[in-house]
């Protein structure tokens, strides 16, 4: 049994037009240690399936199934009380998007990283202050920083922050929502080398959101491609990125500057993400695949083993 298992987990936000589907039908488990990557277009529910998971969504959502197994526990089914102060953070904690704006401006780093331990834990503030020392020294940013403000931090610094509080309270999880964004290339490749160190040496389990191809092969093992609330195609990096078989994959790939092999043309996938507040029958994909059968407007196909760890949703894998 996976270390934490995703199961048939189902979210819809509502809005004044309806329920949109944004998660629908989701799952995929992550080995201790492992790290696993959600890559697909922007609206496709990444960021869905982590607050769910993390308990953060916001009042219109609403889960309508499923369940997220950690040691034996429905962590959905956990009381709101209990979850935040034995889960969110101590077991499971999150890395969110855009350091610029997660740090407080008027707070210290030093104790805004102390705050989330003492939250949590039963210890002082000076031990706390000494664990955050030793986390500012473990990320490469030094612990003779601890007193500066996040406007005294460069960017990379501010990033690196944030991982530093996430691991403040010595998680088993920790879910990274497009880590490096508005990073230039030179200080996101230094992040991430620094979020890879970390999880060989502290033997961290990862979920890492985004829709950067590169930043998933670099820093994963594993990758679920989800397109329009759903897991389409999901297994270990290379095999997935050298031999794709879903059509949204193949495209999403060809969309993107080559991560293994030369040089290539790169291609645009034509039209849009459906609405999901009315989703498309059958496969979700089919208004814009090349290779859409009959079938494929009709009934939705299902996620299958069709190699060793490797699952894909597609009628075309049948035939």
């Amino acid at each position: 049994m996976p270390f934490l298992e995703v199961k048939n987990l189902t979210m819809h936000y509502e809005t004044l037009r309806g329920w949109v589907r944004a998660v629908d039908n989701v799952s995929f488990g992550l080995e201790k240690g492992d790290s696993l990557g959600l890559a697909g277009e922007s609206g496709c529910g990444k960021t869905s399936v982590a607050l769910s998971i993390l308990r953060l969504l916001p009042r219109n959502a609403k889960i309508f199934d499923g369940s997220v197994i950690l040691d034996g526990a429905d962590l959905l089914k956990i009381s709101e009380k209990k979850f935040r102060q034995e889960i969110r953070w101590k077991k499971i904690s999150t890395i969110f998007q855009g350091a610029m704006n997660a740090l407080h401006p008027t707070i210290n780093i030093g104790d805004q990283i102390t705050e989330a331990i003492t939250l949590h834990e039963k210890i002082s503030k000076k031990e706390a202050l000494e664990r955050a020392k030793r986390l500012l020294d473990l990320v490469g940013i030094g612990a003779s920083r601890i007193d500066r403000y996040p406007h005294e931090l460069s960017g990379g610094m501010k990033q690196r922050t944030m991982i530093a509080m996430s691991l403040a309270c010595n998680p088993d999880i920790i879910i990274a929502d497009e880590p490096t964004t508005a990073l230039d290339v030179i200080i996101a490749d230094q992040v991430l080398k620094v979020m890879e160190e970390l999880r060989k040496k502290l033997n961290l389990s990862m979920i890492v959101i985004s829709h950067d191809l590169s930043m998933i092969a670099e820093v994963c093992n594993k990758v679920a491609i989800m397109y329009a609330g759903k897991i389409v195609e999901q297994g270990d990096v290379v095999s997935i990125y050298k031999e794709p078989l879903h059509p949204y994959t193949q495209k999403l790939i060809n969309a993107f500057p080559s991560v293994f092999g030369p040089k290539k043309d790169l291609s645009s996938i034509r039209g849009f993400p459906p609405d999901l507040l009315n989703p498309p029958p059958g496969c979700r994909f089919h208004p814009r695949c090349d290779y859409a059968m009959p079938i494929c407007r009709k009934e939705e196909p299902p996620l299958v083993n069709c190699a060793k760890d490797h699952y894909v949703a597609c009628h075309l894998i049948e035939r």
